[in-house]
């Protein structure tokens, strides 16, 4: 991520991060316990809360890195590991409870639906890397934010019928795609975080 990047490539990259088709099987099952007259007030109740969350990374991204006093490098490696480990578990899915564990019983809030469901730990870091390269564009960063968060919310508000429509196996073997693509961006920004550190080491 030290080369430029334009908005499209940005949207992009968050919304394959949110992974809303390999996050319908999991949204599914949380709301299969909520009355089916609150399942799409719930779903967009959670949503919006990740998109507070989402922008609160993004407005804040720069602050939050000079308080750490967190490097540019150590965000990218650490994204780099955390998407890499996340792509990882979308092409091996666990046998049980998805891509972030046991499904709860019970109205879900907040977890994890919202985080890490959509505002995941891989999101945050890509904001806080975008924001931390290339500050001047914030305005271009919103609208990618603002426009992946909204073909994910349109996605997941319409998983019944995805579901119904395209059928598991169909979701899985999408969900494994977007993986690969995760793991294989994951891998450039562990290197482009490695290489600059090596740079500013003097290596």
């Amino acid at each position: 991520m030290d080369a430029p990047v334009n908005a499209l490539s940005a949207g992009i990259l968050l919304f394959l991060i949110m992974d809303p088709l390999g996050n319908i099987p999991l949204f599914l099952s949380l709301l299969k316990n909520v009355a089916p007259q609150r399942r799409r007030l719930v779903l967009l109740r959670e949503l919006l809360i990740a998109l507070g969350v989402l922008f609160a990374f993004l407005l804040g991204g720069q602050v939050m890195l000079r308080v750490l006093q967190l490097r540019q490098e150590s965000v990218s490696i650490g994204g780099g590991i955390v998407l890499f480990l996340i792509g990882i578990k979308m092409v091996f899915p666990p046998r049980e409870g998805g891509i972030f564990g046991a499904v709860g019983e019970g109205e879900p809030f907040i977890v994890p639906m919202a985080i890490p469901g959509v505002a995941g730990p891989s999101a945050m870091a890509a904001l806080l890397l975008l924001t931390n390269t290339q500050p001047g564009r914030l305005l271009q960063w919103s609208v990618a934010l603002f426009l992946a968060w909204l073909a994910t919310a349109l996605i997941l508000l319409s998983s019944t019928y995805l579901f119904r429509w395209l059928g598991e196996s169909v979701l899985t073997a999408l969900e494994r795609l977007m993986g690969m693509l995760l793991v294989a961006l994951s891998v450039q920004m562990f290197l482009s975080g490695l290489a600059a550190y090596l740079k500013g080491a003097g290596f």
